[in-house]
C-alpha cells in the first residue's frame, strides 16, 4: 500500500475521558496529519463490536479519516466523514495520499 515506514508510529498514547488509553499503530500523512489508526488483536481474538466500540473511542479524540481492526487473519476498514459523522465500511484499505 505503499506507507511510508518513517510515518508509522507504534503503540502512542493518547487521552480519552481523563484515562490514558494507547494506539497500537498510527499512520500520518506526508504533511504530518494522522491519516490511519490500526487496532491489533490476537488471531483467537474476534473482531466483535467491542473493538469496533474501542477503537471508535480512540478516534473520538484523534479524529483519523481511517480506521483499521485487524487479529491478523480478518480486518476490517473504515473511513469517517467529520462533517457528516458518517461511517463508512471500505472493501480494501485506502492508498497512501
Amino acid at each position: 500500500m505503499a506507507y511510508p515506514k518513517s510515518l508509522i508510529k507504534l503503540e502512542s498514547g493518547l487521552s480519552y475521558n481523563n484515562v490514558q488509553k494507547r494506539t497500537d499503530i498510527q499512520v500520518f500523512d506526508r504533511s504530518g496529519q494522522l491519516f490511519m489508526i490500526i487496532e491489533c488483536k490476537a488471531p483467537y481474538v474476534a473482531l466483535t463490536q467491542a473493538v469496533f466500540e474501542q477503537v471508535a473511542q480512540y478516534n473520538h479524540s484523534l479524529r483519523s479519516p481511517y480506521v483499521v481492526i485487524t487479529n491478523g487473519m480478518s480486518q476490517y476498514c473504515c473511513q469517517t466523514n467529520w462533517e457528516t459523522f458518517q461511517i463508512d465500511f471500505l472493501e480494501n484499505l485506502p492508498l497512501f495520499p
